[in-house]
């Protein structure tokens, strides 16, 4: 993956990871301003991730948003909401990146 296109793929997961945290603050969407902001949040993330997978292949840009998105949320709800934080837990994490890896070890030379 072009450093490019990491650069829009991390912005897309921290897009992605805070409308998370913005849909948890909605509380179902009874909170009209956090719902609102997790729905703006989402948009620009896939924007962003759009313009990544420009300048890279979809199978590893689009895992690397989701694997990136999903361990920033699990630190984020261990920070912020006081969620359980086990060994399971951290061993899925440490699995979700190593499978990012192993892609990135697999794609094409033009797209590293």
């Amino acid at each position: 993956m072009s450093r490019f296109a990491l650069m829009l793929s991390v912005v897309a997961a921290l897009f992605f990871t805070f409308g998370g945290v913005f849909m948890k603050l909605s509380s179902g969407f009874s909170r009209l301003g956090a719902g609102a902001a997790a729905l703006a949040l989402f948009v620009a993330g896939a924007v962003a991730q759009t313009f990544a997978l420009k300048y890279a292949e979809l199978g590893v840009a689009y895992v690397f948003v989701l694997g990136l998105e999903a361990v920033l949320a699990f630190c984020f709800g261990a920070l912020f909401f006081g969620e359980s934080v086990s060994v399971p837990k951290v061993l899925g994490v440490v699995l979700i990146i190593g499978g990012f890896a192993l892609l990135h070890v697999g794609a094409s030379p033009g797209t590293r």
